[in-house]
């Protein structure tokens, strides 16, 4: 299985509370940019429109950009598969409660170009900052350690 990008900001942002996978409907160029690497999942989310989920604001920039289509919008919202089930329980989940979904990266599975997607809670400023200095003294920790 290789990464092309994982969205770091997510697990300090929101606490995730169960993982999808999902595929994900691209154009030919765009898979090929992907598999290259050239992808941002910073600051995208996934939005039900209808009984269809739309990943939106991943920027997938042009592999070769003088071959791209004129018009070609690189932060496009693109269609997230996934089974009637899936979508039916992420939607209720959704609607429910003060819940989001979000992306945490974007994966090759047997050829096929994969989305984990979340069920994810925002976090409050004081978890945050609780977050922050849990690392701090882990670093701490492993300075001391190291120098003995």
């Amino acid at each position: 299985m290789d990464f092309f990008a994982e969205n770091k900001r997510a697990k300090f942002d929101y606490q995730i509370l169960h993982a999808y996978e999902a595929g994900i409907e691209l154009k030919g160029f765009e898979v090929k940019a992907v598999k290259s690497g050239h992808i941002n999942l910073a600051g995208s989310f996934v939005v039900p429109k209808g009984e269809e989920l739309f990943l939106l604001n991943a920027d997938i920039p042009p592999y070769q950009p003088m071959n791209t289509p004129e018009g070609y919008d690189s932060k496009r919202s693109r269609r997230l598969l996934l089974n009637h089930k899936e979508i039916g329980e992420l939607l209720n989940k959704v609607s429910g409660e003060k819940l989001t979904i979000i992306p945490l990266k974007v994966y090759n599975k047997h050829g096929l170009l994969k989305v984990e997607i979340a069920l994810a809670k925002p976090k409050k400023a004081y978890d945050k900052r609780e977050a922050i200095k849990k690392r701090e003294t882990d670093r701490e920790i492993e300075r001391t350690l190291k120098s003995r």
